[in-house]
C-alpha cells in the first residue's frame, strides 16, 4: 500500500510529501508516537516546503542575474559610502510591494551592479519576479520583438515584471524609436511594479543623456517621483581586488 500511495505522490507531482513519507517509513522510531493528524501536518509542511523552494529556483533562473550575489556576501568595509543601514531597509523589499523604484549611481566597479543583484536576489527568495537587462541588450530585443511581430507581448511580459532591472542606463546615446520604447515600458510600470536603474551618471545628467526634452520629462518623472537612491562612491573594487603580483604578470 505505502509503495502504491509513494506512486501515486509522485505521479500528482507531489514529490515533497513523498519524500517525507519515505524519511517516516525508514524512520519508523521518530514518527510511531505520532498521531496520523500530525503525520499528516508533517507530509503537508514538506510539500509546503518544497514547492516554495522550487519556485525560489525558478525565479533566479527566470531573472538572468548577471551576478551570483548574495546578500551576506556585501562588503561593508570598502569606502563606497554603502550604508548598511539603506541596504538592511531595502532587502526588507518593502519598496517592492509599494511598487516604489531603485535608483544605483557611482563610478565603474564600485559594486553597482553586484548590490542590486544582491537585492533581486533576496527578492526572488521572497517571491517576487525580477529580470535583468543591459539597457543596450533590452533594447535590442524590443527592435528584433518589432521586426517578428511579438513586441506588444513582449511589452505585456516586461509590465509583469515585479523587478525589472536596467543596467549601464545612459551609456551610449539614445535612438527616437529607443526612447518611445522606454517610455512605452515606464509608463506601463509606473505605480504598478519595481525598476531598478544602475547607472554610471549622476541622475542629475540623466535628462541630457535620453536626448528629447519631452520624452525625458516623461521617462523620469515615472522613474524618479517614488524612487530610493543609493549613491556609491570611491575607487573601483574591481582594481583593489584584481591587482597581479610580479610573478603573475606575463612577460
Amino acid at each position: 500500500m505505502t509503495n502504491t500511495t509513494l506512486m501515486l505522490l509522485r505521479q500528482l507531482n507531489l514529490t515533497g510529501m513523498a519524500d517525507a513519507l519515505t524519511m517516516q517509513q525508514s524512520q519508523p522510531n521518530n514518527y510511531d508516537n505520532l498521531s496520523f493528524e500530525e503525520r499528516l501536518q508533517l507530509l503537508v509542511d514538506a510539500e509546503h516546503l518544497e514547492r516554495g523552494q522550487r519556485k525560489q529556483q525558478r525565479l533566479l533562473k527566470a531573472a538572468k542575474l548577471k551576478l551570483h550575489a548574495t546578500a551576506r556576501d556585501i562588503d561593508y568595509t570598502h569606502p563606497r559610502s554603502l550604508k548598511q543601514a539603506q541596504m538592511a531597509s531595502l532587502l526588507q523589499c518593502d519598496w517592492v510591494h509599494k511598487h516604489q523604484n531603485l535608483l544605483i549611481t557611482g563610478p565603474c566597479g564600485c559594486g553597482k551592479t553586484y548590490l542590486a543583484c544582491a537585492v533581486a536576489h533576496t527578492a526572488c527568495m521572497k517571491g517576487y519576479s525580477v529580470r535583468y537587462y543591459r539597457l543596450s541588450r533590452l533594447m535590442l530585443e524590443l527592435s528584433q520583438a518589432k521586426a517578428d511581430g511579438t513586441y506588444s507581448k513582449m511589452l505585456q511580459q516586461l509590465a509583469k515584471i515585479d523587478i525589472l532591472i536596467l543596467d549601464d542606463w545612459g551609456l551610449e546615446p539614445l535612438k527616437a524609436a529607443q526612447r518611445n520604447d522606454l517610455m512605452e515600458i515606464m509608463d506601463d510600470r509606473n505605480n504598478h511594479s519595481s525598476t531598478i536603474i544602475i547607472s554610471q551618471l549622476p541622475t542629475d545628467q540623466w535628462y541630457q543623456s535620453i536626448g528629447d526634452n519631452t520624452l525625458a520629462d516623461a521617462i523620469l518623472d515615472r522613474l524618479m517621483h517614488n524612487a530610493h537612491r543609493m549613491k556609491l562612491k570611491g575607487e573601483s573594487m574591481r582594481k583593489t581586488r584584481s591587482e597581479l603580483t610580479d610573478g603573475e604578470h606575463l612577460a
